[in-house]
Order: C-alpha cells, then structure tokens, then sequence
C-alpha cells in the first residue's frame, strides 16, 4: 500500500496554489524601455513583437499605463541618432542630452516610480562597445572616467538606481566613490554582476543599433561556460558597494542565479533578454506554443531559482494577466 501520494497536494487548482513554492508578482517586475528622438514617435522593434521604441512624450504616456496596472519600475534605454556618436561616447554625459533630459521628465511627472538607469558607453559610441576602444583593444581604466561622468549626469537628473552594464574592471568602486563624493549617497547601484557574452542579446542591439562596428565582447563580458567566475565578480561588486546583484541573460543562467542566492545576502536580480522575450513570442505566433503559459512558466522559474528581481519585457503582459487573474 502506499502511504505518500504526492499527487495528493495537486488534485485541485485550489490545493495546487496553496502548497506553490514559487511566486512571482507585479511588484517584483521591472519593465525595460526603449526611447528615441523626436515627438509623436512610436516604433515598433521588428524582432521583439509588442516591444516599441518612444518618444519622450508617448513614453510618459506608456509609463502611466503601466503605472495603472501595478508595474512601478522602469529600466530605459536610450537609441541615439549615429550623429551623435563618438569613440569617446560624450553625448552619454551631454546633460541636456536626450537620456538626462528624459529621466528628469519621468521623475516629474511620476515622482513614486524606480527609475534604473543605464551605464555603458555603447548606445553612444561610434564603435559600438562598452569601453574606449584603442587599437582593437577595450581601455578598462580610461574608460572608467567616462561612465563616472554618465552616473553624474544621470544621478543629476534624478534616477533612483544606477544599472552599470558595462562590466569593466573596478566601476562599481569607481561610480560608488564619484556618487558619495557628489552628494549622492542615496542613489542605489544595480550591478550587472554576471553579465555574460550571450547570443540572446540581438534583438535588444537591433532596438539600439548598438552592435560592435568591429570585434565582440568577450574581453569584458563573461563566458558562458563558466559559473564560479561570478562568485569572483559579485565578490569584488559588493566589497565595492552594490546595492543588488543581476545576472544577465536568465533562463539560461538559472544555476548562476541560484549560486548568488544561495552565497549572498545582497538582493539578486535576473534581466530575461531581448531574446528570451523574442524566442517565446515568435513561436507563439507561429501556434507552436502557448505563449502566455510559456511567459508564466518562465518567469516562475527565474523565481524559483533565487530571482527577487525581474527584469522583463513581459512585464505589462504579466500584469495584463495578474490583473484579470486576481481581482
């Protein structure tokens, strides 16, 4: 006879909830969003479905909708016009540039709302990369004083959190010294810990036209097949004053996401890409996948494996569900 029947605690949908180890809930999403110039401008990324490029006006406006469906953190990222850029990404620190400019109008007219912000030199370098490039070779040290500049700009504006995404040597230390120098002690910093050089980045590059005119970037970003390397990462990250630890991409670094949890008290965010987003939807129109079941299960998973945090372009997609789900 037997005495444990585990499908006891799944025979209903009611039970099936109650012993359900795992949740995922609005508050724990951040929605990452594309900006572009101009006014009136809503322009859809052809390789991330549901996924728009906005102007600075149809943005607030985009914002506020979310806003009503529970969603209050926002991750933008800026697309600048080629003519802007250079090899040393000035325009990122330009203070009445696009990027500043903006997140002092969201902050205005949303003053409750997290803002996290980006620091990385490629969306405004000519060459395409997260450092000064110098004879085919990334500058980690010089290019430090350029994000410094950018984390001003930006905490000037009025962000909440710093996202430095460009994984150089030492700029945690770096931005942290540059922001508590400056007054800003209170501006958090959300590090790109274990940013990996991953394929799933395309279609988030295709929404920039931020790709390497030249080379990769497999000297600064991490190989994927290594794990314990992030322990070295978000080691030196924490000992230089993170707020939260991420890893990038998610779904396929699940186990790096549960190596941080389990080693750290720091909070641990997951960034579920550009393409992890654009696999899912791309099959679902295809009808060889339920693609909402698909979005529930994999955010669920990103939970279970030790994520507080979620960044995800099906943010207003799982707040659309949740809301009609829970009323």
């Amino acid at each position: 006879m037997l005495i444990r029947r585990p499908r006891r605690n799944r025979k209903s949908a009611v039970i099936r909830q109650m012993v359900q180890e795992s949740r995922v809930g609005v508050e724990d999403l951040i929605l990452p969003l594309f900006l572009i110039e101009g006014e009136n401008k809503k322009v859809e990324v052809s390789s991330m479905p549901g996924i728009y490029r906005y102007s600075a006006d149809l943005l607030l406006e985009e914002i506020q909708s979310c806003i009503r469906l529970g969603i209050k953190s926002f991750a933008p990222f800026p697309s600048i016009d080629d003519a802007l850029k250079n090899t040393l990404a000035t325009e990122g620190h330009n203070p009445e540039g696009l990027y500043p400019s903006t997140i002092r109008k969201i902050k205005k007219n949303f003053p409750d709302v997290c803002l996290i912000t980006d620091i990385a030199m490629d969306p405004y370098s000519s060459d395409g990369h997260d450092g000064i490039v110098k004879d085919g070779k990334i500058l980690n040290d010089e290019t430090l004083e350029v994000l410094g500049k950018m984390a001003l700009a930006q905490a000037e504006a009025g962000t909440d959190m710093l996202g430095p995404s460009d994984m150089m040597d030492g700029r945690i230390g770096y931005l942290r010294q540059i922001l508590d120098e400056h007054g800003f002690t209170e501006v958090s910093i959300m590090s790109y810990t274990a940013k990996y050089a991953s394929a799933f980045y395309g279609p988030f590059r295709d929404a920039l036209n931020s790709a390497p005119k030249s080379g990769d970037k497999k000297t600064y970003q991490m190989n994927p097949a290594n794990r314990t390397e992030a322990l070295i990462e978000a080691d030196l990250d924490i000992e230089e004053g993170a707020d939260i630890l991420m890893v990038k991409p998610a779904i396929p670094y699940l186990d790096v996401i549960r190596l941080l949890k389990d080693s750290y008290a720091t909070p641990i965010a997951a960034y579920h890409v550009s393409g992890e987003y654009a696999m899912i939807k791309a099959a679902s129109e295809k009808g060889w996948l339920n693609g909402e079941q698909c979005m529930l299960e994999a955010l669920t998973c990103i939970k279970r494996a030790g994520a507080d945090i979620i960044l995800t372009y099906f943010a207003k997609d799982f707040a659309h569900w949740y809301q009609k789900n829970n009323q």
